[in-house]
């Protein structure tokens, strides 16, 4: 967002025509003459519904959303989610400053470092809408501060930016910016304790290689992995796999090797579990899962003989258990509409669907998995609590 916009976006007559167009869709509003700067406005009106669901505290106040930085923000659930507190904090890579107002709740003071000139006074200006006055928003990189700064912090905060200049995807925190690996010594000078945002795709065993006494934190928010956290504050080494509104599980790294496979017994099942992506990427669902279901994969279902409980996923009960063959399955399923479940299935679900005649819908709920060299289909009943 230019200087030009953000200084548009603050006028009395903008902003009222933003309010008063808020519920109409984003098109109309550009196309509509009436409306002063309409495709601005109506690039406010987008993303301010979208804040509805991910920043709804942004949306109420209506705060100005600049697009880039809106993709890039944490949600308010998952900023929420992050465990630091104490007196003061430094945030690194402030962005919108999502993560600055959730830490503004746990730290008497926030100072937050943004480079980026015109997206530091629009968070500043949002922080006035929100009535945050305990976040300090600075206009400077993170290297400038901290090799110019002799403040000490209970926190570092660092979310890097996982975008090249081109626009691709990082993932090693060595392509991030700022480089959080290069600046360790300045920010273990400014604080004792970090907290680092990484890609969902960042392995949790390469997180605990580089800070091995790390507490390492997978976070979910409608079965969707949204953030690896490294809490470098010596409270590790531990795995947690969390799902917000589902709960959480830690255990320390694993030291032995897994278990033996269990025997898969499709008639012994009465309940199919399928594991919390979160669980899942931490690699936790066997360990978690010990005593309470069979897994054959990290990355599978599991059967289980009672409901799963303790466990962040979802519990289904078993109608069936059947080989997966298409041409006798085509002539039972052909023309149904099912909602399908794969874990480690060879076929897609555009190819199940193809090759047994089906079509999505709810009239059926099926899984599909690979258990050793066989294939089978699950047909689910209701989902239980």
């Amino acid at each position: 967002m230019t200087r030009e916009e953000f200084d548009t976006l603050r006028g009395d007559a903008v902003r009222g025509a933003i309010a008063d167009n808020l519920d109409r869709d984003p098109l109309d509003v550009a196309l509509d003459r009436r409306i002063g700067h309409a495709a601005t406005v109506a690039t406010q009106v987008k993303y301010l519904q979208r804040a509805r669901a991910k920043l709804p505290s942004y949306h109420a106040a209506r705060c100005i959303l600049p697009p880039l930085a809106f993709e890039q923000a944490s949600s308010e659930l998952c900023a929420a989610r992050k465990r630091p507190e104490g007196g003061t904090v430094l945030d690194l890579t402030c962005g919108l400053g999502v993560d600055a107002v959730a830490l503004s709740r746990r730290f008497r003071r926030v100072v937050a470092l943004e480079r980026d000139a015109v997206l530091a006074d629009i968070t500043a200006y949002n922080l006035k809408l929100l009535g945050i006055s305990n976040v300090e928003v600075i206009h400077a990189s993170a290297e400038e501060y901290l090799a110019g700064t002799d403040e000490r912090f209970d926190w570092v905060y660092a979310d890097p930016d996982r975008r090249s200049a081109e626009g691709r995807k990082l993932v090693r925190l060595e392509e991030c910016s700022p480089d959080i690996l290069r600046l360790r010594p300045l920010i273990q000078r400014c604080a004792r304790r970090l907290c680092v945002k990484v890609s969902p795709l960042f392995d949790a065993d390469e997180a605990l290689r580089l800070f091995p006494t790390a507490h390492i934190e997978a976070v979910s928010l409608h079965g969707e992995c949204k953030e690896l956290l490294i809490y470098d504050d010596g409270s590790g080494p531990l795995l947690t796999a969390a799902a917000i509104g589902a709960g959480s599980i830690t255990f320390p790294p694993a030291e032995t090797a897994a278990a033996a496979q269990p025997v898969f017994e499709p008639d012994a099942y009465r309940y199919l579990f399928l594991p919390d992506v979160a669980v899942q990427k931490m690699r936790l669902a066997r360990r978690a899962l010990a005593g309470k279901a069979d897994v054959w994969s990290e990355n599978g279902f599991a059967f289980a003989r009672r409901p799963v409980d303790g466990v962040p996923g979802r519990t289904f009960a078993i109608t069936a258990v059947e080989r997966f063959e298409g041409k006798t399955l085509r002539r039972t399923l052909r023309g149904k509409g099912a909602e399908l479940f794969l874990r480690g299935f060879p076929l897609s679900a555009p190819e199940i669907y193809s090759r047994t005649g089906m079509h999505a819908g709810s009239e059926l709920r099926l899984a599909f998995t690979r258990i050793g060299a066989k294939a089978w289909m699950i047909r689910l009943g209701e989902e239980v609590n």
